[in-house]
């Protein structure tokens, strides 16, 4: 005898639902996702046909095959896919050399702060460094020299969460900036500085448009004795040439970028 078939057994185990698909998202700039297997969270930098190459905060980069369901996007798993023909441009860069961080507003400001020996020193830090400090809330203020710098240390009163940054000129044995850092300690405090007698002579003499920036001798004022020995008529006109000179790092000597980036890497560690 045939038997009827009265459809699905209510009382059989219920069928088990089928997963969601899982999403897919198209590979653009600073990106940020996590490769789940090793941990590794970065930024895409770049795409190409072995797959998507992802830099850490530590800029640390490694590549990782496009490979399905294989990344976290805000906790979630994805699927990256390349994007359209022409459409990846590629990470912009600050005039720092970071990875800048598209219409990121800024910070709240760090109780922690750098000071520079004057405004000159804070207009090029700006330039080339304003982006990353206000991504990290990092506030740059002048001084009028750094004669007084231990009393201005002790007013500034660093600790835990207040740290204190201080770049310093003419940073070189004997002199007499050396003695004065030397003379600032703690364990919040930070004084460091470059070798060159002023902020104008970081900027490398190529990018002013001269051979080489003139020797000053001993006991003239060197803002002068440079716009001298160039026919410029005054310093502030000098100035303007010189910052106007500045478009990104690579247009500074090493000496001032190293020391800029340990006092960033202080104040906001």
């Amino acid at each position: 005898m045939r038997s009827r078939d009265y459809g699905r057994d209510v009382l059989a185990p219920s069928a088990k639902k089928a997963p969601a698909p899982v999403p897919t998202v198209e590979v653009e700039p600073d990106l940020v996702v996590e490769d789940p297997v090793s941990g590794f969270c970065g930024a895409v930098v770049g795409v190409d046909a072995d797959g998507v190459t992802l830099e850490d905060r530590f800029g640390m980069r490694r590549l990782f095959p496009l490979e399905e369901g294989a990344f976290l996007l805000e906790g979630s798993r994805v699927t990256l896919v390349r994007p359209r023909r022409g459409r990846f441009a590629g990470p912009t860069r600050t005039a720092s050399g970071s990875v800048a961080v598209p219409r990121a507003p800024a910070r709240v400001a760090r109780a922690s702060r750098i000071y520079v020996e004057g405004l000159h020193d804070a207009a090029l830090v700006e330039r080339v460094w304003g982006d990353d400090l206000r991504v990290e809330g990092v506030v740059v203020e002048p001084l009028d020299g750094v004669d007084e710098l231990p009393a201005i240390v002790a007013g500034f009163r660093p600790g835990p969460g207040r740290r204190l940054g201080v770049l310093v000129d003419h940073l070189v044995p004997g002199s007499k900036e050396s003695r004065i850092a030397a003379s600032v300690t703690g364990e919040h405090v930070l004084v460091t500085g470059h070798p060159y007698i002023d902020i104008w002579q970081a900027v490398k003499p190529a990018a002013v448009g001269i051979r080489a920036w003139p020797e000053v001798p001993r006991g003239q004022p060197w803002k002068e004795g440079v716009c001298r020995a160039l026919g410029v008529r005054e310093p502030v006109e000098m100035w303007r040439r010189v910052l106007a000179s500045v478009d990104s790092y690579s247009d500074l000597e090493v000496g001032l970028l190293r020391a800029v980036e340990e006092l960033i890497d202080f104040v906001t560690g």
